[in-house]
């Protein structure tokens, strides 16, 4: 996972949990998570999109 070994990621997690709190965390990543989502899908139509431009 982007060549991070167990250490870094405990280190990320413990510096977001002091940033911006246990509570607020969940919300962070489900948002986070549908940015991405949103970001995949669109990419997706764009490559649809042109593979029919290209198909037709």
């Amino acid at each position: 996972m982007f060549g991070l070994g167990t250490s870094e990621i405990v280190l990320i997690v413990g510096v977001l949990l002091l940033f911006f709190g246990a509570k607020q965390l969940p919300d962070l990543a489900r948002g986070l998570g549908k940015g991405i989502r949103e970001f995949k899908d669109a990419t997706s139509d764009i490559k649809d999109t042109i593979d029919k431009s290209i198909n037709d």
